[in-house]
Order: C-alpha cells, then sequence, then structure tokens
C-alpha cells in the first residue's frame, strides 16, 4: 500500500467544505458547510460538526479513510478549516475575549522592538492550537453499526467508533491546559508549548536567541492569562443489563468529553457516544507502577440521548394526524391502561393508577412551600400476581428509571454515598438509587424484606423529595424528584382475611402516610379455581 499523500488528501478536504451542497426545496443549491463556515468566522459558534454521510456522497475513499484513521484526519479536517476561515470573514468580530488582545498587543511590540526582515525565531512563533476558536468533530456514517462495550477491542484502536450504554458516572467541568506561554523574567520574550498528553513537564530555561547569545539564564514563569484552556469532563458509560453475557459482570468505559461536548448527559441517562477509541499514554513513575499494560478511552465526538428500549434517539418522534386523533377519543384513558403490560390479564385498576404514575402531577409552591406531584404507589398483594412482573414492565417502559429490591440495597446504596474521586483524590459524593431516578420512577421489589435502617432512607425522598447529607465533611442536598413504586408481601406471606388489615400490613405509619395509592391485591383460591 502506497503512502498517503496528506497534502492532496487536505486539498480534497478544502474542496469538499467549500462545493459540497443540497437541493433546496425550491431547487437552488444549499451550501451548508459555507455557512458553517462564515458562523466560526464571526464566533456565532465554535462547534463545527462533519457528518461523514455528507463526506461519502462526495469522495467514499476519504470517509472511510476518516473513520479508520480519525485522529490524524480531524487535525487534517482542522487544518483545512483554519486556512478557509480568513475567506469567510466578511466582518470585524465584534466580541473580543481575553486572548484576542493579548495577541494584538504581542504583535504591536513585535512589531516595534523588531527590524524589518527579521524572521520569528521558532519557539517564539503561534501554535495553530493558540488561535484556533473552534472544535471540529465527526458525525458518524450511518451505515455504523453501534458497538456494545464489551466489542470495542484492540482493532477500534484510533478508529471512529459508537458505543451504546448508561451513564454510571460523571466528573465535574474542569479546565484543561491546551498551550501554555510562558515569559522570560531577562528578555521578555514569550515562548509557546503546546500540551498533547495527559501531563507536562514545564518549560524552565529560556530558549530565545538573546539568552542564548548574552547567556543570562533567563528563567520562564508561566502566563495563565496568555495560555489557552478548555472545558474538560470525564464520564464513566456502563453497558446495558441485557446485553451482559451469562454469569458476567457488567463492564464499562471512560468517555472523556472536550469542549461543547461536555455537559451534556447526566447519571442515569442512556446515550450513544460516537468517538475515537484511544490508549491512555502515561508517563514516569505512573508508567513504571503500570508496567506494560495500558489503559483506554474513548474521546467523544457526539454524545447523543437515547431511548430506553428502542433504537432512536429521544425526543426524535412527532406524533402524527392519526395519533393526535386517537388522543381525543372518549375511551382513551382505558385503551392507554390497557396497553400497560398487556401480556398481564385483568388488574385494570392497578394500570390505570400506573398510568398516573408514569405521566405525574404537578409541583405546586404555595407561599414559599413545596407539594410534591410525583405519586407514590405501593402493591402489597400474594405471591403470584404478576407484581414484580409489572414493575419489570414499568422499569422497562419510563425513560428514567431504577429497579431495586429489598434486600439487594442498602440505605447508602439507595441515597448517595460518598467516595474517593480516582482522578483527584478527593471525597465526592455518589448518587444511589433515588438520585439516579431523579424526574423518573424508582421501582422496588420485596419492600416488606427491607431494614428497619435502610427503609428510614426512603421517608425524607418520599415526602420532601431531596436527599440530606452530612457524612464525612461532605453537606449537601440532593435531587431526588422521584415516584416510587414499591411492591411488598403481606406480613405472614399470604393476606390473612381472618386478620385486621394492620396486622396483616406490618408496615409502620410513617411510611404508609406518604403512599399516596396502596393496592391490596388477593389471590383467592377456590375449588375451581
Amino acid at each position: 500500500m502506497a503512502p498517503r499523500d496528506y497534502a492532496a488528501e487536505k486539498e480534497k478536504v478544502k474542496r469538499f467544505l467549500q462545493e459540497f451542497y443540497r437541493d433546496g426545496p425550491d431547487g437552488s443549491k444549499e451550501f451548508p458547510y459555507r455557512e458553517l463556515l462564515t458562523a466560526l468566522a464571526h464566533r456565532e459558534r465554535t462547534a463545527l460538526y462533519v457528518a461523514l454521510d455528507d463526506v461519502a456522497e462526495d469522495d467514499p475513499a476519504l470517509a472511510e479513510a476518516a473513520c479508520d484513521n480519525a485522529p490524524r484526519y480531524g487535525r487534517l479536517f482542522a487544518d483545512a478549516v483554519h486556512e478557509l476561515l480568513p475567506l469567510y470573514k466578511e466582518r470585524e468580530v465584534s466580541r473580543k475575549d481575553v486572548l484576542d488582545v493579548y495577541i494584538e498587543h504581542r504583535l504591536l511590540l513585535e512589531q516595534r522592538g523588531r527590524e524589518r526582515g527579521d524572521a520569528r525565531s521558532p519557539q517564539n512563533q503561534y501554535p495553530p492550537e493558540l488561535l484556533r476558536r473552534f472544535e471540529l468533530y465527526f458525525k458518524a456514517p450511518s451505515a455504523a453499526k453501534a458497538r456494545v462495550v464489551r466489542d470495542v477491542k484492540a482493532d477500534c484502536i484510533g478508529k471512529l467508533v459508537t458505543v451504546r450504554g448508561i451513564v454510571t458516572r460523571v466528573t465535574e467541568v474542569k479546565p484543561m491546559m491546551v498551550v501554555a506561554t510562558y515569559s522570560c523574567d531577562q528578555c521578555g520574550a514569550e515562548t509557546y508549548q503546546p500540551i498533547q498528553a495527559p501531563t507536562f513537564t514545564p518549560l524552565l530555561m529560556c530558549p530565545s536567541r538573546e539568552c542564548q547569545t548574552n547567556r543570562s539564564g533567563g528563567r520562564l514563569y508561566l502566563q495563565s492569562r496568555g495560555s489557552k484552556f478548555v472545558k474538560f469532563q470525564e464520564l464513566k458509560m456502563q453497558e446495558h443489563t441485557d446485553q451482559v453475557p451469562v454469569g458476567h459482570l457488567p463492564r464499562s468505559i471512560t468517555v472523556v468529553a472536550h469542549g461543547e461536548n461536555t455537559r451534556l448527559a447526566q447519571p442515569g441517562d442512556h446515550v450513544s457516544v460516537t468517538g475515537v477509541f484511544l490508549p491512555l499514554l502515561k508517563t514516569g513513575f505512573r508508567q513504571m507502577a503500570q508496567g506494560l499494560l495500558s489503559e483506554t478511552y474513548l474521546e467523544a465526538h457526539a454524545i447523543a440521548k437515547m431511548n430506553k428500549s428502542e433504537e432512536e434517539e429521544e425526543g426524535a418522534g412527532e406524533l402524527s394526524a392519526e395519533e393526535l386523533r386517537q388522543i381525543t377519543e372518549e375511551d382513551f384513558y382505558d385503551k392507554l391502561a390497557a396497553s400497560i403490560a398487556p401480556e398481564i390479564y385483568g388488574h385494570e385498576d392497578v394500570k390505570k393508577a400506573l398510568l398516573l404514575l408514569l405521566v405525574g402531577g404537578v409541583d405546586r409552591n404555595p407561599h414559599g412551600m413545596k407539594i410534591r406531584g410525583n405519586i407514590n404507589i405501593c402493591l402489597m398483594g400474594d405471591p403470584g400476581v404478576a407484581k414484580s412482573q409489572l414493575l419489570s414492565y414499568i422499569d422497562r417502559l419510563a425513560p428514567r428509571s431504577q429497579y431495586t429490591t429489598g434486600r439487594g440495597s442498602s440505605g447508602v446504596g439507595l441515597t448517595a454515598a460518598v467516595l474517593r474521586d480516582p482522578l483527584t483524590g478527593e471525597l465526592a459524593l455518589e448518587g444511589g438509587a433515588l438520585v439516579l431516578a431523579d424526574r423518573g420512577v424508582c421501582c422496588i421489589d420485596e419492600f416488606d424484606k427491607m431494614l428497619e435502617a435502610d427503609r428510614t432512607a426512603i421517608h425524607e425522598v418520599m415526602e420532601q423529595q431531596s436527599v440530606s447529607i452530612a457524612k464525612a465533611g461532605v453537606l449537601a442536598t440532593l435531587n431526588a424528584r422521584c415516584a416510587i413504586l414499591a411492591a411488598a408481601n403481606p406480613a405472614y406471606g399470604r393476606y390473612n382475611p381472618r386478620r385486621s388489615l394492620e396486622h396483616n400490613v406490618q408496615l409502620p405509619a410513617a411510611l404508609l402516610s406518604r403512599f399516596d395509592l396502596l393496592w391490596l391485591i388477593q389471590d383467592r383460591p377456590d375449588r375451581d379455581n
């Protein structure tokens, strides 16, 4: 295979960005990327998403090469955009940021202090990363299949892959240094250091010609005003429970998001992430401790929220005229209730209650007081009346939901735990099932088998819709605006009709008063049935 001519590839990229068009509704040609380049040049937007489907229409070989060698082609596309931007700049940018003013001052100072015809020394050249005010991301081709976390293997390194999963942890957004700027205390010259790795060694001695000839040994000091930072966030993504093979634990993958891709997902969201699968290069002592192994991560290019069961993205479907007509019919409430868990016979009233739980009420705030709108339901019944089946159906149906069982969850697992963050080493809060189900449904099975100490953790959530924590110096109140659907057996396994209701339902009164609906489902045996 002949080596690629990347200069020719760059010309192809430039031609694509300038000449790609779609036919408009009135038959005219529309140039989508020209409009985007104009918006980038005037700082009206910061991210440029290149759809590889569009590239494949124009040049299939280029699209395939971009999929197979995404980091290199990402840089090629960014260089091409950087060179094209001056052609699309029609007016001066009104909003100037700190870096603009900084670079203008530097250029003025240099013009004064330098003789005509002097070239800049290579250390003082502005790196392209410092002057770029845009980010470039690829959108995966529509023909590419989404992978499971388990299927992302060594042959995907450096390629563009789409992975589906559920977000389990999200770090705070922090600034990450891209270009470090230093100034010399002797000659005042500036030195720039682009940073590619997660760690870097700061420069100490001034490399400028003046300091070298005078042997003055100028020391460099980091200028944070002149350096460039981008937003950085790390996500932990786990595979869905239905994708885990028999007897295995769910795998997880680290996703790194920069710039515009940060703050797009919260813990508990089902997402599809398109990105480049890369090895994490560590240097120095950490690499020695790690040995020959290498960690991997996914550098995110596009993050899309997904529906839990369907393949399509969230919020993509609009109601058709036929569906709108059906909504206005008289028996619509009965129809909707009947379509909840249609495989379970009967239980019409219970299904209507579950439909109301999914829809939810309205939060009220009269005179600063907060009254919740979510409905809490407890299904109390004999064994074998399909309580757990209804719970697991609601868990699959609700867009945000968590499913736990009584003995399988502790009080901390339901509310929040204080853990050490592996990145920074400081104490951080990690939300439990009730916090992850915020604005959704939390299904708790085997509610009566739960330990009393763990059950008290739910009291505050059911009425105040929040979780208050004061542990290990961390004081916080987390939102847990979720509806709780609990399933329990009566006190003696089966409902005993000869005893009173209080004897059969042995739950504390404080907890029962927080349930809006308490269903008693009996399995009455007779001779025929």
